[in-house]
């Protein structure tokens, strides 16, 4: 009995993983409206988006890493693409930024959050100066452009797909678009909402920054970009790579002590310490 038991779980975790759905052809002429594009992740889902057919507008930080994305993403056939270079450390960066894509695409299908930012140079963590800065970034940045968005995702019935890192952890940011997904479903609002937890960034700055602290290597950029890309076109609630994190995050509430040592498993916390 036991093992019949395990079969039919196994079975159904083998569904749910490799159940595969996803139509390219939907995202063709698709309005796009991708954050932190310059460079990693975000770079390579610009390239898939393109390839797909995609109308894009993209957002960066830096110009001149936009502008050459921006050229190859027209060569791999992107029909519009479009790009804003905006420092979401402002806090009227977001409206802008909406209100850019809105009027050269007339509309949203799509609003893939992936930017994310550090401590700037030279400012002194915990301090003030740094918690404003971070919150700005990475949390109210995230809830301005979904708030000036999500009129024109509602008239589409589009979708939100958020990109974090597991190191990155924004559990505040769960627990906002947790409680905006019960509110559009009371409402009966059709917008999925799609959350995507990824190894680290493949950046060398991200790299860089973790060196002798974490033993986890970076997610290939474009493995998972698609992975990304699958679950906001078929509307998925969550997208994992590698999908072990979907374990650790489930872990996060439920069992709080195994999900610590999971995690410390994949950090050198010794040389963190002594950082």
């Amino acid at each position: 009995m036991k093992v019949l038991l395990l079969t039919g779980l196994g079975a159904l975790f083998f569904a749910y993983y490799w159940d595969d759905n996803f139509d390219p052809a939907s995202l063709q002429g698709a309005r796009v409206l991708l954050t932190g594009a310059s460079a990693g992740v975000g770079e390579e889902l610009a390239y898939h988006y393109a390839r797909l057919g995609s109308h894009l507008v993209l957002t960066a930080h830096t110009e001149a890493l936009l502008q050459k994305v921006v050229g190859n993403c027209r060569k791999l056939g992107a029909p519009k693409v479009f790009y804003i270079a905006a420092d979401m450390a402002s806090p009227e960066a977001p409206e802008s930024v909406v209100q850019f894509a809105l009027d050269k695409l007339g509309g949203l299908d799509y609003l893939v959050l992936n930017h994310i930012g550090g401590v700037p140079a030279g400012t002194r963590a915990r301090t003030p100066q740094a918690t404003r800065w971070l919150m700005q970034v990475n949390f109210l940045s995230y809830v301005q452009l979904t708030s000036r968005a999500l009129p024109s995702l509602t008239d589409s019935k589009g979708s939100l797909v958020v990109v974090s890192s597991l190191l990155a952890a924004k559990f505040a940011l769960d627990s906002f678009f947790g409680s905006l997904r019960r509110e559009l479903d009371v409402q009966d609002v059709n917008v999925a909402i799609t959350m995507c937890v990824l190894g680290l960034r493949d950046r060398a700055s991200a790299a860089e920054a973790v060196r002798g602290v974490t033993r986890v290597k970076a997610a290939p950029g474009p493995k998972a970009a698609l992975a990304v890309i699958r679950g906001g076109a078929t509307r998925a609630a969550g997208v994992f790579y590698p999908w072990r994190f979907h374990l650790l995050c489930l872990l996060r509430r439920w069992l709080p002590r195994p999900r610590a040592w999971f995690i410390r498993q994949d950090l050198n916390v010794t040389a963190a310490a002594a950082a």
